[in-house]
């Protein structure tokens, strides 16, 4: 087989003569465009030459990119969460299919990809226009490229033009209460009928979904000790239980004496509310829920946490933001990042640390201190105290074979 190279306009491709069809005598060319350069043509056409010998090539596709997203994103929900899928399908709804759903898989280059980016950076909002943010942006480029890999593994195209060049763009540090405001927070909240679920926000890091879907079952007040084994989510335009973020959200989390009394008095009040409701209370068995045991909706919890932080004269973070706050006061009050790590339910320390990267350069200058001190003297350790150092690894985490 023979191959050769040419420039179209500013853009380079190559063409391969397969020889004559078997079947209709007709001569067989494959050709690709779309290169920047004559070399990157050059070295498209050797690997594909090389591909074509081993008889491991791929003839692209035709299909409309539209067509295969649309076939694509059945396979998504079975596999996705609801409220996964929906934002998946969003992408390809309201930012690829309109502006790449035309171009046919062959077609597809990375310049095309690039240049979709661009566009959206400068003008993909949907309602009037304007530039779209850098993290949806790279939202966006995740579902296509997730799309365009499965294509790949369907042999429908060579490769992922969507793969590389593009990195995630720098996440804004997210706001965070100080431990003071914290502590306003839930002094001003001890009177609303859902302190109990503030003080677990506050005091555990969990988030809105696995609050709101908190089970008495998985509460042992007397251990002192809660376990997170599902979440409320959204998804299909309904609300639904359903596993948690990840594998590594599973988890136990201990309880401090004070959260555990605020669990013991909102148990009590919902006694209460069970029998006032009678026959008509919904019996979730939710540890936190409207009066009548209707799960609460995730937004509304969202909506009551930002009418309270505007009575009390709080700045607004949103219940995410509680979970950074106590995330970061744990760090910067020396916790080891692998127990935040475990409290938090996050999947690795690396994501741990990547999130909470603002606060390192503080703890390193500690460190610095320290280790100084250590080495000069001026504080030097106890045999006592080095001893008791050696022999503390105790963790939160219950033992093998303990109840979560």
């Amino acid at each position: 087989m023979q191959g050769s190279v040419r420039q179209r306009g500013a853009q380079w491709s190559y063409r391969i003569d397969l020889g004559d069809d078997p079947t209709t005598g007709r001569r067989r060319q494959l050709e690709r465009g779309g290169f920047a350069t004559k070399r990157m043509a050059q070295k498209a056409l050797r690997e594909a030459l090389t591909e074509l010998d081993r008889g491991e090539f791929v003839e692209a596709s035709a299909k409309p990119l539209a067509e295969y997203l649309g076939e694509w994103l059945k396979g998504e929900r079975l596999r996705l969460r609801p409220g996964a899928f929906d934002a998946t399908k969003g992408h390809v709804d309201s930012y690829i299919a309109p502006r790449l759903g035309h171009v046919t898989l062959k077609a597809l280059t990375r310049p095309m990809v690039r240049g979709f980016y661009a566009d959206l950076r400068e003008a993909g909002r949907v309602r009037g226009g304007g530039p779209l943010s850098a993290k949806t942006v790279y939202n966006v480029h995740r579902t296509l490229s997730r799309a365009l890999e499965a294509a790949v593994e369907d042999r429908l195209i060579p490769r992922n033009p969507a793969k590389r060049g593009f990195s995630a763009p720098d996440s804004p540090v997210q706001a965070t209460w100080t431990a003071r405001q914290l502590r306003e927070f839930l002094e001003g909240m001890t009177d609303d009928r859902l302190y109990a679920l503030w003080r677990v926000a506050v005091t555990t890091g969990l988030r809105r979904g696995e609050l709101a879907g908190l089970r008495w079952n998985d509460v042992q007040l007397e251990a002192g000790r809660l376990a997170v084994v599902q979440q409320l989510a959204k998804g299909a335009g309904t609300v639904s239980a359903g596993p948690t973020k990840t594998k590594r959200s599973r988890r136990p989390v201990p309880l401090d004496a004070r959260t555990v009394e605020a669990l013991r008095a909102h148990r009590a009040r919902q006694d209460d509310e069970r029998a006032t409701w009678g026959e008509a209370y919904d019996p979730h068995g939710l540890v936190f829920c409207l009066e009548n045991g209707t799960p609460l909706h995730p937004d509304a919890v969202t909506k009551r946490l930002r009418r309270h932080a505007r009575r009390l004269g709080l700045p607004w973070i949103g219940l995410h933001g509680l979970r950074h706050s106590y995330a970061t006061l744990l760090l910067e009050a020396g916790v080891h990042p692998k127990i935040v790590q475990e409290r938090l339910g996050h999947s690795s320390i690396t994501v741990t640390m990547d999130i909470y990267s603002h606060v390192i350069p503080s703890l390193q200058g500690e460190a610095a201190d320290l280790g100084a001190a250590l080495v000069d003297g001026d504080e030097p350790l106890e045999a006592d105290e080095a001893m008791d150092l050696d022999n503390d690894h105790s963790t939160d985490e219950p033992k093998e074979g303990e109840a979560a």
